[in-house]
């Protein structure tokens, strides 16, 4: 083993899990945080993993998304899950819990456990080596600046993005693949609109409610990442000189250009999930859901990212980091949590294992984890480590994954059949892991 001690900075749910898992590894952890010293414009309680935004860990059903990602959790020991199950309350099909008795639970197993120890300290100076840093999206100004020193790029402060829907939801008897004036290669798909379909849209969008800004994220918005309502708000025409202008496009189905345009990007290299483009929003999740499905196509649009519009602090993990969550050009430095590009409570707790696993195998001179690509924890470490130009934070959601081999129309059964594969697969090569590390230890 190279070092025995290890840092791990922060002390929310990526921290306390790349800690828990560290100090389980026969590890002795410095855990960083720098509550009740100082606190984040949004951190209130004293206690680790506080919950800001909402109290729900979203679905149980290992058939979804984020079901399937806490049972991959459960098999590799999270402590969030754990903390989950002693302070869960009713809440239907979802995984909701109270969060105070959530925060006293994984405080009192990481103060408990002896291989831990606290430090209540804000860091503001980058570590040299046996790093996990898991600052989240509101990292203190002093070390988003060393981080940035550091890596040599800022990181984005302002998350200004668009929905994003799978391509299989989007109606293309009504919409059509194209380039504007028939450049490329028909990448676009393109969602044709009428005179009184655009006038009708617009007029729901100018009137749809928006999401009040903290008085930490009253920053100024730049013309790059107008939300689409406020500049819609300019004047009738607004956006259809812009976002949904129809210059170079004809619909196949009338031989004519449309009136208005709204064109879906491809967003990942399958091209199962596509974003709508020039459309980032500060509306409410159900108000975006309302207004964009009448847009010509997305009728029954399966939104798997809603338009976000708020402070967060991520980096662009794609060129600094590897599918471990390493620091690429680092001594044994990773990072985990939100500042990464995962999005939500449990993929930022996710991407806080796999950290802490990965740093304690690199410590003992083991290869790093291997996942299958089938499952969500690897499924999300791919997309926080792919080139990408336009690199937003992404949660869990199904598209992206590897699709199954025989379709299944279903959506259903096609998840519960997608849930199932990468469960297996998962578990098959956590167990073979650990066949393999005893032959790895002795060479």
């Amino acid at each position: 083993m190279k070092n025995n001690t290890v840092t791990v900075i922060g002390a929310g749910l990526a921290g306390c899990e790349a800690a828990w898992r560290l100090a389980n590894e026969g590890f002795s952890v410095r855990l960083c945080e720098m509550k009740p010293q100082k606190y984040s414009p949004a951190h209130k309680y004293d206690g680790f993993a506080e919950l800001v935004c909402s109290n729900s860990l979203k679905s149980a059903d290992t058939a979804s998304a984020c079901g399937m990602l806490k049972e991959e959790m459960r098999m590799m020991d999270s402590i969030t899950m754990r903390a989950a199950e002693v302070s869960r309350v009713s809440a239907g099909g979802a995984l909701a819990v109270n969060r105070e008795q959530f925060s006293n639970e994984v405080t009192r197993l990481v103060k408990a456990h002896p291989n831990i120890a606290v430090i209540c300290t804000e860091v503001t100076e980058f570590p040299c080596e046996n790093t996990v840093i898991a600052t989240g999206p509101l990292t203190s100004d002093a070390f988003a600046d060393a981080i940035q020193s550091r890596c040599g790029e800022p990181l984005s402060f302002y998350d200004a993005a668009a929905p994003i829907v799978t391509a299989s939801s989007v109606d293309m008897s009504l919409a059509f693949f194209a380039d504007r004036y028939g450049k490329g290669e028909a990448d676009y798909i393109n969602c044709p609109m009428t005179k009184e379909e655009y006038e009708s849209f617009y007029n729901e969008l100018i009137n749809a409610e928006s999401v009040p800004l903290k008085s930490f994220e009253n920053l100024k918005v730049y013309e790059g990442c107008m939300p689409v309502e406020v500049l819609a708000k300019r004047g009738i025409e607004s956006v259809r000189y812009g976002c949904m202008k129809p210059v170079g496009l004809i619909d196949p189905r009338t031989g004519k250009r449309p009136y208005a345009v709204v064109q879906l990007r491809k967003e990942n290299n399958e091209g199962t999930l596509y974003n709508l483009v020039g459309f980032q929003t500060n509306l409410k999740f159900g108000e975006q859901k309302r207004v964009f499905s009448m847009i010509t196509g997305l009728a029954n649009a399966e939104f798997v990212r809603y338009g976000v519009m708020h402070r967060n602090t991520f980096l662009n993990s794609p060129r600094l980091l590897d599918c471990n969550f390493r620091l690429k050009d680092s001594n044994s430095i990773y990072f985990a949590g939100q500042i990464t590009g995962v999005e939500g409570y449990v993929e930022s707790a996710a991407s806080g294992i796999i950290a802490g696993i990965n740093l304690a195998r690199e410590l003992k001179g083991l290869v790093p984890l291997k996942l299958p690509e089938t499952s969500m924890t690897a499924a999300l470490a791919k997309h926080i480590s792919t080139q990408n130009k336009d690199f937003q934070p992404m949660g869990a959601n199904m598209g992206i994954l590897p699709p199954l081999e025989s379709r299944i129309k279903d959506k259903k059964l096609r998840y519960a059949e997608i849930s199932k594969r990468g469960l297996e697969q998962l578990r098959e090569a956590l167990l073979n892991q650990e066949v393999n590390n005893s032959y790895e230890r002795n060479g």
